[in-house]
């Protein structure tokens, strides 16, 4: 097929989404496909056009555009077959705020939180005890993160995420550990187990991205009860959302056993050793047959 890859954009995951693309162009050529790279960035007016002269488009766009429907939908409009989430389960999954709602309506454990649609006022004090999580509201890969301690540090974070950010949520500190698990089509992948390097006081942008920054134990050495329950959680979180050909939810696990459900990504990283990919291999399925699923996935979904 000639496939048009999409990735880059213009969100603060540029780097992160143009390092994922060029192993997912390497495995399209090895699968024995034409490829033909596209960055919204140069020149997304071109994209329609672009889109009408190939079989299919793989999306590996992070945050806005690409994670919020909008290309989707862009492709949808021509009848162009991608790989994952359609625009609207796309545009819902990457709002931090919204997705909580919809977790609540479905049973689903996750964590208190405020959101802020602007700058609170000088005096404005969150309702959690510290330390707390103050991250962007429709951010990823950790970028937009805050933690904090104390009412000295609030009015400093708020002032550096709202100079980046239009939109912020506050969470209460979680103790615990962090669990991934993928799923792929209408099946939860094993659970990874995340533990930040010494010196990392939590799986940031430079635990996830730096070598050595983490270790990522897989299949999640959890109790087979917890794993059972991580997975039908991450699965119930996909359906509820109207995701489709594969996602990742993100999880702490406490020491009281009890998890809590804190996003879902609808285009989670695709390095040979992202999450998902060692998810999948962990199941036999190498990074190639991992593309030529996703591929197979939306030829199916798209119809």
């Amino acid at each position: 097929m000639n496939i048009l890859l999409i990735a880059g954009g213009w969100s603060s995951e540029r780097e992160v989404s143009l390092n994922g693309a060029k192993g997912i162009h390497k495995a399209l050529l090895r699968l024995g496909h034409s490829v033909t790279f596209f960055d919204p960035e140069h020149s997304l007016d071109g994209l329609l056009a672009a889109a009408r002269e190939h079989d299919f488009a793989f999306i590996n766009l992070h945050g806005s555009p690409g994670e919020d429907g909008l290309v989707q939908a862009l492709l949808e409009s021509i009848g162009c077959p991608f790989q994952g989430s359609r625009s609207t389960g796309s545009f819902l999954a990457l709002n931090k705020s919204v997705t909580k709602q919809v977790f609540l309506d479905n049973g689903l454990p996750t964590p208190e939180w405020e959101f802020l649609a602007k700058r609170p006022s000088k005096d404005w004090r969150p309702k959690f005890s510290y330390p707390l999580f103050i991250k962007s509201n429709t951010g990823g890969s950790s970028l937009g993160l805050s933690r904090v301690a104390s009412d000295e540090h609030l009015s400093e974070s708020l002032d550096h995420l709202f100079a980046t950010e239009s939109q912020l949520i506050v969470e209460p500190l979680i103790e615990g550990v962090e669990v991934t698990c993928g799923v792929l089509g209408q099946v939860a992948l094993p659970p990874i187990l995340i533990e930040p390097a010494e010196g990392s006081a939590f799986f940031d942008y430079d635990a996830k991205y730096r070598p050595g920054g983490a270790r990522e134990i897989c299949p999640a050495p959890l109790p087979e009860t917890i794993t059972a329950k991580v997975k039908h959680f991450a699965l119930k979180a996909h359906e509820a959302l109207g995701l489709s050909g594969y996602s990742r939810a993100d999880f702490i696990y406490s020491p009281d056993g009890s998890l809590h459900l804190l996003e879902v990504n609808t285009l989670p990283g695709m390095t040979a050793t992202s999450l998902l990919p060692q998810e999948a291999a962990a199941v036999g399925l190498s990074f190639d047959a991992l593309i030529a699923k996703l591929i197979q996935l939306g030829l199916t979904d798209n119809k």
